[in-house]
Order: structure tokens, then C-alpha cells, then sequence
């Protein structure tokens, strides 16, 4: 069953279209990432879902209902938004029980409903602080438990981690994804951070420029992404992208970019996209550019310069110069290629053409062979 559902929505301010044709389902119980850039139009679609604004075309149904033109009392939402902004003044209880004390609810109801909250967060001992005696994650966990309070199946979440630091944000996505699940309910999420949506979503859909480019599950948007849209932006670190042509061969068409001319495996049939000498978009995951000398006989190979190398922790991205092109590879930590690998230094590197990607007019066409 789909707890909500986005029909042909679009909204435009002024001249200034935000979002085109929408559609999108979440079922119930799935915790829904909508991913994209700051500019991307997901706020603007949680503004719709919850009431704050109405669309210009297109119907919201919720649970079935259609609430296109329903107030925001009536849709029977929890609201977590991107700013905590809590109350002063208030104790951290009197926060958190803030929006029930708005719908009157009775005293034994709140203070059940608050403390299910506070332990969901792991913040019961805090209950009779104030905001200016706790930490920034704490006051993140207070927004949180604030808007879980409300007893409903549905909570969405407004990039309710963003501005914090890394180690902070990967605490609070455990217990995100705890409370997800304990509550059994759904959660539909905004993010602009990569590697949030990856460890949040049960299904991710990635908003580029007003329009929902692609949605499914993280590992299928990962490892098959359909569109280019999904291959840029579902990942850490990006996926790096070559100019490509599409030209004729004996066996079938050739890529041919900078660095090499390859055979393609085409899932469609190319001619209904384009003629010969068309742009390709090819796309190949930082995983997938290797360094050293042990590639397979069908390898593509050149050399590079590396430029530099940035410690993760467990692993280092490099950053490369192919003959001009630049590319991004990840070494795991304790790789002994890393102690061979020095700033400035000519280094060979090797991809597998099945791990090469084509895109024509952002729409996967195909991937790389060694057929020439």
C-alpha cells in the first residue's frame, strides 16, 4: 500500500519553474530518501506534502485521500524541519511536548507520548534542561524527538542533519534508522549528502532540477543507475564522467573519448537515439579505476599524474590527471599500492570496459566491451 503519492505535481514561482510533472510513490513502512542539491526543489516538495503550500498542478494523495487543498491539521503529519529552533525559555520536556500542548492533548497522553520520544533519542536524563545547557547534537535530538511526538504513521524529515559535523550526523543516522524501524512507520527524508542517503534509505529518489531523475533502492541506483543524474550523485566520492562519441563499427558502435575507443554492449536499440558522431556521456565509479600493473588482458590502460591524495581514514582518494582529463580513484587503507603512489608522480592506471557506463541525452544506453 502507498502512504503517499505525487501525481503530475508542479509549482512555480513567478517565471521561475521549481518543480515539473512529479511522480512519485512511497509505500508504507519505507524509509523514503529524496535526494538532491540545495537547489534541487526538495523542500519544496515537503512544503506541499505537509500543507505550508499548495501546488500549482498535479494531486497529493495521503493514505489513499487526496489532500491536495487539505490544511495542515488535517493531514495528520509528524514534521521534523531543517532548523531545530527550539524555545529558549522552555525545558527540554516543554519542547518536545510543545506541539501537543497546541492540540490540547491531556496531560497522561503527553507525558507518555514525550518520554516514548526522549527514550526513542536516548535523551530521558535530559528532560529538565535548557537548550543552552546542552550540546548541538542533543538540541538536534530534541528537534527530532519534537516532531516524533506526534502519534501518526507518517513523519518527514527536512535535512534534519545538515550543518552538523561528520561524526555527529553518523550518530544521529543510527539512531534515525533505529527509530525508523522501532516505530514501524514511514519516514520520508530530505537530504543533499550523499552518503547519508545511502545509509538511510530503504529507497532513494534523486530530484535534479524539479524532476524525480530516478527512484529505487540505493544499491540498484549504485550499481545500474539509468539515468546520469543517478549515477552523479548517488555515491561517495562522485563517479567521474569522460566526453565521449558515438561512432560506427564492424561489430557495432564505438565509444571513442580521450583516453580510449571501445566497444559497447548496448541495452537499446542506439539508432533511436541518434546518428553516428552523437555525444556520450561515460561514466565510471572511482572503484573501478585501478593502479598498477596486474590488469586483465581487455584493461584499457594509460598513464596519469597524480595531483593529490586525501586521507579518509580507512581509505584515500586520488586525484589523477589522465592526459588531461581528470579522474578520482579510491585506494582502501592498507593497500600497498599506497606506498607507492607519491604527489607528482606518472603512474599506470587500468579499467574494465564492462565497468564503463554510456549515457546519450542523460538515458543509459549501454556499457563498455572490448570489441573494436
Amino acid at each position: 500500500m502507498n502512504i503517499v503519492e505525487f501525481q503530475h505535481i508542479a509549482k512555480s514561482y513567478g517565471a521561475a519553474s521549481v518543480l515539473r510533472d512529479i511522480n512519485l510513490t512511497v509505500e508504507t513502512g519505507d524509509f523514503m530518501v529524496v535526494f538532491g542539491r540545495p537547489t534541487s526543489g526538495k523542500s519544496v516538495l515537503v512544503r506541499l506534502l505537509t500543507g505550508l503550500e499548495r501546488p500549482d498542478q498535479g494531486q497529493i494523495l495521503l493514505r489513499g485521500t487526496d489532500i491536495t487543498y487539505a490544511s495542515p491539521g488535517e493531514r495528520n503529519i509528524g514534521y521534523v524541519p531543517q532548523s531545530f529552533a527550539l524555545y529558549p525559555h522552555l525545558s527540554v520536556y516543554a519542547n518536545i511536548a510543545y506541539p501537543l500542548k497546541l492540540a490540547k492533548a491531556a496531560k497522561a497522553e503527553t507525558d507518555a507520548a514525550v518520554q516514548r520520544a526522549a527514550e526513542l533519542l536516548g535523551i530521558s536524563e535530559l528532560l529538565e534542561r535548557r537548550p543552552d545547557q546542552l550540546s548541538g547534537g542533543q538540541k538536534q535530538r530534541v528537534a527530532i524527538a519534537r516532531g516524533l511526538v506526534k502519534q501518526t504513521n507518517l513523519y518527514v524529515l527536512d535535512d534534519p542533519l545538515v550543518g552538523l559535523d561528520f561524526k555527529l550526523r553518523e550518530r544521529l543516522i543510527d539512531d534515525l534508522k533505529r527509530t525508523q524501524e522501532t516505530l514501524g512507520v514511514t519516514f520520508l527524508y530530505t537530504t543533499s549528502d550523499a552518503v547519508e542517503a545511502m545509509m538511510l534509505a530503504s529507497n532513494i529518489a534523486v530530484m535534479d532540477a524539479g524532476v524525480i531523475a530516478e527512484a529505487g533502492p540505493p544499491e540498484k541506483l549504485y550499481t545500474t543507475p539509468m539515468r546520469v543524474q543517478s549515477m552523479r550523485y548517488v555515491g561517495f566520492p562522485q563517479a567521474n564522467f569522460l566526453d565521449g562519441t558515438l561512432l560506427p563499427g564492424i561489430e557495432g558502435p564505438l565509444i571513442q573519448t580521450a583516453l580510449f575507443e571501445m566497444g559497447m554492449t548496448c541495452m537499446t536499440d542506439v539508432a533511436n537515439f541518434s546518428e553516428d558522431g552523437q555525444s556520450v556521456t561515460v561514466g565510471i565509479r572511482p572503484e573501478h579505476i585501478r593502479i598498477g600493473e596486474n590488469a586483465p588482458p581487455d584493461a584499457i590502460r594509460t598513464t596519469a599524474k597524480v595531483l593529490l591524495r586525501e586521507d579518509l581514514g580507512g581509505e584515500e582518494i586520488v586525484y589523477l590527471n589522465a592526459q588531461g582529463v581528470l579522474l578520482t580513484t579510491v585506494l582502501i587503507g592498507g593497500d600497498d599500492v599506497l606506498t607507492s603512489v607519491d604527489i607528482d608522480q606518472i603512474i599506470l592506471i587500468w579499467m574494465k570496459p564492462s565497468d564503463m557506463v554510456f549515457f546519450v541525452n542523460d538515458q543509459r544506453i549501454g556499457v563498455g566491451n572490448a570489441k573494436i
